[in-house]
């Protein structure tokens, strides 16, 4: 049995006002939350037991975690308790074996099965799995694949870089080595480097589909993946008026709730319930919703 714990407990900030009633997990990537597609990664694997934390409207996760079959919803409160709270808060409640840990903020196409078996072959106790985003390469990699150091936090800069995907290995052994004060999880690294505790970065899908969904322009290339993904060029909700007519849409996403006047036309844009596009208005690179619009 696997335990596997996808990490839903952020503000979403970076999308409000489409956040400010919904949790980001939540927020829609075409046809399926960005939830569903962490379980459909997980679900990849066999045998595996789900976690998944919350904080940021909890209830509405909560019910939607439910909803999906995820049997354990660890609400934090009365705060957030970052990115190492959580696994230190499992091993505490008695969770024992080993973790893999997903980051919700992340739509990705990686084989979690290879990263694993990488994992267990590197004799480390803790895995990284690193993605190449020059913009964001911040993990020091030494000759042997472990990690030196992080960018701006620890270490002596390195010529192997990578980028950080969020998902993550934990033997047991590890998870009980986690400090209370440590609730930035770069931090428990750090302190493992400096104990010469091996922390194994793998490599070896560094070019594989990543895309950080939490801004609106990771929101945008993560609605195109989908789309590429279903095969399909643009996608309106199955109950939207216009679902089954003719439109001049390209690379585009239509909510069940948005307003689409005759003889609009969408070039890369998402409508979210509560926008409005005018009558023969012509929208490119652009998402709306509720009161807002994003120009991309």
């Amino acid at each position: 049995m696997i335990n596997v714990l996808i990490l839903a407990a952020g503000l979403g900030s970076r999308l409000r006002p489409l956040t400010t009633d919904l949790p980001k997990p939540l927020v829609p990537i075409v046809d399926q939350s960005i939830l569903a597609h962490q379980l459909r990664l997980a679900k990849s694997l066999e045998s595996i037991s789900l976690h998944i934390n919350a904080f940021y409207l909890a209830e509405k996760l909560k019910k939607e975690a439910n909803a999906l079959g995820i049997e354990h919803v660890w609400v934090e409160s009365p705060e957030i308790l970052g990115t190492g709270g959580p696994l230190r808060r499992l091993y505490q409640e008695g969770v024992r074996g080993d973790l893999l840990v997903l980051n919700g903020d992340c739509y990705t196409e990686v084989h979690l099965a290879q990263f694993l078996s990488n994992s267990e072959a590197s004799g480390a106790f803790i895995s990284l799995l690193g993605i190449d985003e020059p913009k964001v390469n911040t993990l020091n990699i030494d000759s042997n694949s472990f990690l030196s150091g992080v960018a701006n936090s620890y270490g002596e800069q390195s010529t192997e870089k990578a980028t950080f995907s969020g998902i993550s290995w934990y033997k047991e052994d590890a998870l009980k080595e986690i400090l209370d004060s440590e609730r930035n999880v770069v931090h428990f690294w750090k302190r493992m480097n400096q104990l010469k505790n091996k922390i194994y970065v793998d490599l070896s899908q560094k070019k594989a589909l990543w895309i950080d969904m939490g801004t609106p322009e990771g929101l945008m290339k993560a609605n195109l993946a989908r789309l590429n993904e279903l095969g399909i060029d643009s996608w309106v909700d199955p109950l939207h008026p216009l679902a089954k007519q003719k439109n001049n849409f390209h690379q585009s996403v239509v909510h069940k709730h948005a307003k689409v006047a005759l003889g609009a036309v969408l070039n890369r844009v998402i409508l979210f319930d509560g926008a409005e596009v005018l009558e023969n208005e012509v929208v490119s690179n652009q998402i709306r919703g509720d009161g807002f619009r994003w120009n991309l």
